[in-house]
């Protein structure tokens, strides 16, 4: 009897202890989600750009680009009619779209009325890392430095930090996203964000 009743209080010691660990995991998980909405609104001020760098987003099945990624556009397009300049739209061909979002992007652009010399698509990035990374090598190519970067609002922080330790002088501009994701697009963007820091404690 005695070793059942030590057998029970090492489980209770345990049971509690792993509740614990979660719910400290979870209060800093949620904490992370705080810096997430805090980094959102609180940008770095804007400096003069000679380039926008656009990141991809989804392009469906049938060619027709999502709503998200329609946004990213608009917010670019709108910013190049205020001050022309390079666009470099980036953007691999995930395996379930028929065209690279570099090259959709770039097509939209161009229908909207950009000049074509005025558009580069960069269609080898898969990831932010990678689209920051080919764009910088482009626009060096070109004697270009200072990118207005422009992505989804929750991204633009952790686009920023990846410019900052890429040697990419940039600002950033961010499209609204649909109210009904705000949740995921925010949870998700605090993953990207645990992850962004392990691999620089690596």
């Amino acid at each position: 009897m005695n070793k059942l009743n030590k057998a029970k209080r090492r489980k209770k010691r345990v049971l509690r202890m792993a509740v614990t660990l979660l719910l400290i995991g979870a209060a800093c998980y949620l904490a992370v989600v705080g810096w997430v909405v805090y980094a959102e609104y609180n940008l770095p001020p804007r400096r003069p750009t000679e380039a926008i760098i656009v990141l991809g987003a989804q392009v469906k099945d049938d060619g027709t680009l999502s709503i998200a990624l329609t946004r990213r556009l608009s917010v670019a397009l709108a910013e190049y009619q205020e001050d022309p300049r390079l666009i470099i739209a980036c953007g691999a061909q995930g395996h379930d779209e028929p065209v690279a979002e570099g090259d959709a992007m770039r097509d939209w652009l161009i229908a909207q009325g950009v000049p074509a010399g005025h558009v580069l698509a960069e269609t080898a990035s898969f990831n932010t890392r990678e689209n920051l990374l080919h764009a910088k090598a482009m626009m060096e190519e070109r004697g270009l430095s200072g990118a207005l970067v422009v992505t989804s609002d929750y991204h633009v922080a952790r686009a920023l930090t990846l410019c900052e330790r890429l040697g990419i002088e940039a600002s950033g501009a961010g499209s609204e996203s649909k109210p009904e994701y705000w949740i995921i697009n925010h949870a998700r963007e605090a993953v990207s964000w645990i992850k962004f820091w392990a691999e620089e404690l690596l």
